[in-house]
């Protein structure tokens, strides 16, 4: 006798509804959710970047940076100077057409100097960025500031998106979406505010919050999985936040310690930006892209765990992500480290060629900032993998 199944069985569907699981109707609310939020966003961006304060040349004074084009170099006077290792020395004349700006299309003759510090080098025919200072009604002085390397810029970004969505895959471009949306939340929106006089601060902790649910969520859609990582990742940056503030503290640094607070105090004289947090709004975004890696291995790697063996309990899965974070603790609290003696590598070969004492150099405001930032990122992924792995056995553990 042979049974026949009435459509209700596994590996069947009832009629009208998708093999997903989301009927039409579910599917409408969600693009009308995800049409909002966009909207929401959008108008975020606008009541950030309305009227906010932006420096601007007048009409007889002021300095612009702009493009132009060699259309010929007039006289060549450069010398090789072997002994700096073959760096170019003297100067250039060259004619130079303006492509961008006020003064576009004006060809003016530009003197392009050469030293140790400053090599342009420019062939007939290359752009190059040039700084324009007005001096007066229609008067204005040209000099060469730098190469021009917007092409090569976006060929480097363009070549780092194709590379992530041919081995990523799916989920490279989507991994790609969440780093253009946090890029645009941290440049269209966190600086504007800023210099709005809103809390850098409190912007930054938002956006943080944010950034990580939408990259999560963007990588493997609204799961347990990505409430977790997200959650845990959020913990192990507060973590590091929390120590960089009491470092802070005993160690008397705040952002007027840095190199940059000469020109921020200057800002602050035509804006309402609020120097003092600075800081520690650049340690938490700093901090957050690691802790992410870390939240998403251990958790990832504990929801395998229960696919495999749904019997194993909190105990013995949050064991199990303990030792992955471990390993990955390791590896990723030396990247940091490393990060730092990478970034300061020519700060720290001058320093010891000085021969400064070592008491001399543990007391200056450079070591001590460093220190904070790596010890605070490192101190993040530490508190990130118990944190993690806690919350993820605590969720897939249960009976």
């Amino acid at each position: 006798m042979s049974l026949r199944r009435n459509g209700t069985g596994k590996g069947n569907h009832p009629a009208g509804r998708p093999e997903s699981g989301m009927t039409p109707k579910k599917a409408a609310g969600s693009l009308v959710l995800f049409a909002l939020a966009a909207a929401v966003f959008l108008a975020v961006i606008y009541f950030a970047n309305y009227d906010r304060p932006v420096y601007r040349s007048s009409n007889t004074a002021g300095s612009d940076y702009e493009v132009g084009r060699v259309r010929r170099i007039i006289e060549d006077k450069k010398t090789i100077d072997e002994t700096t290792e073959g760096i170019w020395r003297g100067s250039m004349d060259l004619e130079v057409e303006i492509l961008t700006g006020r003064y576009k299309g004006d060809v003016v003759r530009v003197t392009n100097y050469f030293s140790a510090l400053y090599n342009v080098r420019v062939l007939e025919g290359d752009k190059v960025s040039i700084r324009t200072d007005t001096t007066g009604e229609g008067e204005y002085q040209v000099s060469v500031y730098n190469y021009y390397r917007v092409p090569q810029i976006i060929g480097c970004v363009l070549a780092f998106f194709i590379l992530l969505a041919v081995i990523g895959g799916r989920k490279g471009v989507k991994s790609a979406a969440g780093l253009i949306f946090t890029v645009v939340c941290m440049v269209w929106i966190l600086l504007p505010l800023s210099l709005k006089g809103y809390s850098a601060l409190g912007v930054t902790v938002f956006l943080i919050l944010l950034c990580n649910f939408v990259s999560f969520f963007l990588i493997d859609g609204i799961k347990i999985k990505t409430v977790v990582a997200s959650l845990g990742s959020i913990c192990g940056v507060l973590s590091g936040a929390l120590f960089a503030v009491a470092a802070q503290a005993a160690m008397s640094v705040t952002t007027f310690q840095m190199e940059e607070a000469e020109t921020l105090l200057l800002i602050t004289s035509t804006t309402e930006l609020k120097v003092k947090n600075l800081f520690l709004c650049g340690i938490l975004i700093a901090c957050m892209g690691a802790v992410m890696d870390v939240a998403m291995s251990i958790t990832s790697a504990v929801a395998e765990l229960h696919e495999v063996n749904p019997g194993m309990g909190m105990r013995e899965l949050f064991r199990s992500g303990m030792n992955i974070g471990r390993d990955a603790m390791g590896t990723m609290s030396n990247t940091l480290i490393l990060a730092f003696v990478g970034n300061s590598f020519n700060m720290m070969l001058m320093i010891y060629s000085y021969g400064v004492g070592i008491q001399q150099l543990l007391n200056t405001d450079f070591i001590a900032i460093e220190v904070i930032r790596s010890i605070a990122g490192s101190i993040g992924i530490i508190c990130t993998v118990p944190l993690v792995a806690f919350i993820a056995a605590a969720v897939y553990g249960k009976k």
